[in-house]
């Protein structure tokens, strides 16, 4: 028999507004302490330094908190041109500082036409990806370096929102970007094609996949609602665990449908899509989890929702 988990079995999405200085698993750790939640996970660090819309999954939400990781994001970010960190950010050690005074916004807003599209990354080495089961993260700050490779990453709109003069210059950007984007490393990048360096001093995110920062909730605000003992207003919050993918199509089964797609069977759906991964609910609106469309029609469950008994 299989260990019981503490807690309650809460299952939904909440939708964190992460303050700065936190890390992401810190912040999923103070709500799921708050909630007296049995299960919790994020979708997707980010970096203590940042803010903005961070998706807590808890409990059966966390089977699709892929969706949420895959999502297109959106970022509000301030760099500083003419200093160059060893992070890519404020937090860093400070490599080198140079007067870039000379630069005025056309030159910013034509060396930003390259970072728009699809373009190549090398993941910074105080960047969460893992090499060998560790963060990169981890291992710089043991003073290792390892190889990279370049991956590829699309920019979808970005934007020179102000430019500041001075000796180090600082521009505010917006940029709408997909998964793995590296927003430190379009700060680096474009200090070095500007020849000044360059690093990230603000960094927010506003939007990640459907989900804005309007939508969001603070800690701040969830520790109030718990120390006034206002269980019933936090559980509010939660957004239903179907939400991760409500961009998929919906398809709707009967009782019988339901039942044995419960019992792992494909079934049939009139007027189901051709191909992909599909939502699928009983005619009653009850989520059942998500499936895919397999050649013959028939929908095929792939994750689905375990209701408790």
């Amino acid at each position: 028999m299989g260990r019981q988990r503490r807690g309650r079995p809460l299952d939904g999405i909440l939708l964190l507004d992460k303050p700065q200085g936190v890390s992401s698993n810190r912040a999923l750790q103070v709500a799921k302490r708050l909630y007296g939640a049995a299960k919790a996970g994020h979708t997707g660090s980010l970096d203590p330094l940042a803010t903005g819309v961070l998706p807590l999954c808890f409990g059966e939400a966390t089977k699709f908190s892929q969706f949420l990781l895959d999502a297109d994001k959106a970022y509000e970010s301030t760099f500083m041109l003419g200093v160059a960190t060893a992070t890519g950010d404020a937090e860093g050690q400070v490599l080198e500082t140079v007067d870039a005074s000379h630069l005025n916004e056309a030159d910013v807003a034509s060396a930003l036409e390259a970072f728009r599209g699809e373009i190549e990354q090398v993941p910074s080495m105080y960047s969460a990806l893992k090499h060998e089961g560790q963060p990169l993260y981890k291992l710089a700050r043991q003073g290792k370096e390892v190889e990279r490779k370049a991956r590829s990453v699309v920019i979808k709109r970005l934007e020179l929102r102000a430019f500041r003069a001075g000796s180090q210059p600082e521009v505010d950007i917006y940029l709408e970007c997909s998964k793995g984007t590296y927003v430190r490393s379009i700060a680096e990048d474009l200090g070095k094609a500007l020849a000044c360096g360059g690093h990230v001093t603000r960094l927010r995110r506003t939007r990640a996949g459907n989900f804005g920062v309007a939508d969001c909730v603070t800690l701040a605000t969830l520790e109030a609602l718990h120390a006034n003992d206002r269980i019933a207003d936090m559980d509010a919050l939660l957004l239903s665990a179907d939400a991760a993918v409500e961009g998929l199509p919906l398809v709707r089964l009967s009782a019988s449908g339901g039942f044995y797609m419960r019992q792992g069977q494909p079934v049939q759906v009139p007027n189901a899509p051709c191909d992909g991964m599909v939502r699928v609910a009983l005619e009653t609106g009850e989520f059942l989890g998500i499936g895919e469309i397999l050649d013959d029609g028939r929908v095929a469950p792939r994750r689905l929702i375990v209701t408790g008994g």
